[in-house]
């Protein structure tokens, strides 16, 4: 039997084998690698590398990438692995492949600027994002033969805010974007904050290597800070302070100590808002996200719905699937122990994606497939697509809590004040996550929250066994009524679906094979913080007065998902979510220079009768 396997599995081995390096053979044969400075309208030159069809018969579109995560493999000999990828689709189909290391990364001239801002009133030589997009457009109609006029751009994470600036460029070829998990505000909601609390282990690890000065281009930044301390959990803890980090990170980082100066909403924050310039935006736009994207889930919705409002006449489009950060480019199939019963990533690429450019920058077959708004439901684990997002038909509910740690949507008549209380103590944050890890997990957006519910600091309510299914569809308001005992503390929200203790998915149901037990498995669906002081303004923050009754109200990153009938809702609340956001002292401060002694426990009371109760607000789909 095990010879069997075995014999099986060589020439399954083989034959991807042979197939890979046929595809890679067939590139090499049929495509040729030029690498080109393209000059900006200031002079800096941009390091460009182009894959172009030997294929004359026909002219060919453009798909180019703006990246500042280097155009490598360097020199014209040296192929990327494109074939390797479902991008081969594009080989396939005689696109001419792009790539650009943006200004001051890498290869290219000139100086870098994290999120540079746009600037529509641009004079003369000055540049932004948008004009070396337009400058980089306009050389390659011009100088590379057998091209048919049409540019696409697309991009992830970072080229996604490139991909998005692409779109403000206005250059008449350019037909198609795909702004795919766009960075898109860094105090708001993706990567560094949301909603003012620092993310400092995801910066942490980025931007010693990432934010590395280099004057002259070079193909190589280097490694970044390692530490003998491989539980992140421990390391942040012990490292105590944004100071000692940054004193940790050196002086070097320019972005790191930037952000340092710039605590609050200010205008050196607000002009990074890549919103800031989707209006009268040409190009037709697909918007890409992951419903469990860790780091730029905030970013895709809510660029498209600023595209939607700023620039009504647009043709934008959004596509969310059950995804962490860029999954829709691997397998789709399940994220950590959660299972979506067939490989979503594909059907994104052969019926979205692919398809979109094909129709915008060459004609061939249509769009129709392509929704306004494209969304996989986890739970029930289906695509529905809708006019419009949020859709229409969605009708806001209230959810209470109430006595014994309940959810209802029937509100209690008592006005008698009652409460819950916990105390959160900065020296015992809660984990993120249960594990043990060195790095920030993607799996935490839908981990099991089991471990949490069993912490004298979070509050857990849920409600009773659901004798039918529950749709959320878009965005949940949390209205916490709370009193805390100092002049600052942090709130985190989790949404969480219980299911049944039965519950096993179907052998034949593709998962991540940890034989994980699903009885009784508490997911987590979406999870957000707000720092306290940020809840009336992000640009003017607040202290709470101690122990004054107080309302914080803000807004999660839309979900789309089906709590099924036989399982529940439950809602956690805490005050730390660590390492993932950093500490808050608990007195209203900067943060920044904030020294050990300054943390301090607080006494956290959320109240859930009386004249003010805390609430939650649910788009739900009839």
């Amino acid at each position: 039997m095990h010879k069997i396997i075995a014999i099986v599995s060589f020439i399954c081995f083989s034959f991807c084998s042979y197939a890979q390096n046929e595809d890679s053979i067939w590139f090499a044969n049929n495509y040729t690698k030029k690498e080109v400075y393209i000059p900006m309208r200031d002079g800096v030159k941009l390091f460009t590398s182009f894959y172009i069809p030997n294929d004359n018969t026909e002219p060919h579109p453009f798909l180019l990438t703006r990246t500042p995560y280097s155009c490598a493999p360097y020199g014209e000999k040296n192929y990327a692995t494109i074939w390797a990828t479902y991008k081969k689709a594009y080989l396939k189909e005689g696109y001419i492949i792009v790539t650009q290391d943006v200004r001051g990364r890498y290869m290219s001239e000139g100086v870098f600027e994290d999120v540079r801002p746009f600037n529509k009133n641009k004079k003369g030589n000055e540049i932004d994002e948008a004009s070396d997009t337009y400058d980089a457009i306009d050389w390659m109609v011009k100088n590379i033969s057998n091209n048919n006029g049409n540019v696409g751009v697309m991009g992830t994470s970072y080229p996604g805010f490139y991909s998005t600036e692409a779109a403000l460029s206005n250059h008449p070829a350019l037909k198609a974007v795909s702004p795919q998990a766009p960075v898109t505000d860094w105090f708001i909601g993706d990567d560094f904050h949301h909603n003012g609390a620092f993310f400092a282990m995801d910066g942490f690890s980025f931007y010693p290597t990432f934010g590395k000065p280099h004057p002259k281009p070079t193909m190589n930044y280097g490694s970044g800070f390692t530490t003998p301390i491989k539980d992140n959990y421990k390391f942040y803890l012990e490292q105590g302070t944004p100071s000692n980090l940054a004193r940790l990170i050196g002086d070097s980082i320019r972005f790191w100590h930037q952000m340092y100066e710039h605590p609050n909403y200010d205008s050196w924050w607000q002009a990074r808002n890549a919103r800031n310039g989707l209006y009268n935006v040409k190009p037709a736009m697909l918007w890409v996200g992951g419903l469990f994207d860790a780091e730029d889930c905030w970013g895709a919705w809510n660029a498209y719905k600023a595209a939607e409002k700023q620039s009504p006449q647009s043709n934008s489009k959004i596509v969310m699937g059950p995804w962490y950060h860029g999954q829709w480019s691997r397998e789709g199939s399940f994220l950590g122990n959660v299972r979506f019963e067939s490989n979503t990533a594909a059907y994104f690429q052969d019926n979205l994606e692919i398809p979109f450019f094909n129709y915008y920058l060459k004609n061939k077959g249509n769009v129709n497939s392509i929704a306004e708004a494209n969304i996989f439901f986890t739970g029930e684990n289906k695509w529905r697509m809708f006019e419009k997002w949020p859709a229409t038909s969605v009708q806001n509910q209230t959810l209470y809590i109430g006595a014994d740690n309940s959810l209802s949507f029937e509100k209690s008549n008592s006005t008698a004040s009652q409460f819950y209380e916990y105390t959160s103590d900065p020296k015992h944050p809660v984990p993120y996550t249960e594990d043990v890890h060195n790095r920030r997990t993607r799996e935490y957006m839908t981990d099991d929250q089991r471990f949490a519910e069993r912490r004298p600091d979070v509050l857990t309510f849920k409600t009773a066994i659901l004798d039918k299914d529950l749709t959320i569809a878009g965005t949940i308001m949390a209205n916490l009524v709370t009193a805390i005992s100092t002049t600052d503390a942090d709130f985190v929200v989790k949404i969480i679906d219980v299911f049944p203790d039965d519950f096993n998915y179907d052998k034949n149901v593709k998962g991540n094979d940890a034989n994980y037990p699903m009885g009784g498995y508490e997911m987590l669906v979406r999870g957000e913080i707000m720092r306290g002081k940020y809840r009336n303004s992000f640009e003017n923050p607040s202290p709470f007065t101690p122990n004054k009754i107080t309302t914080v109200a803000y807004a999660l990153p839309d979900i789309a998902h089906t709590f099924k009938k036989g399982h529940r809702l439950m809602i956690q609340i805490q005050s730390t979510w660590f390492p993932l956001a950093d500490r808050n002292p608990q007195q209203f401060m900067n943060i920044y220079k904030a020294t050990e002694k300054d943390y301090k426990t607080a006494t956290i009371k959320i109240f859930s009768n009386g004249l003010q109760k805390t609430s939650f607000s649910l788009p739900v789909l009839p």
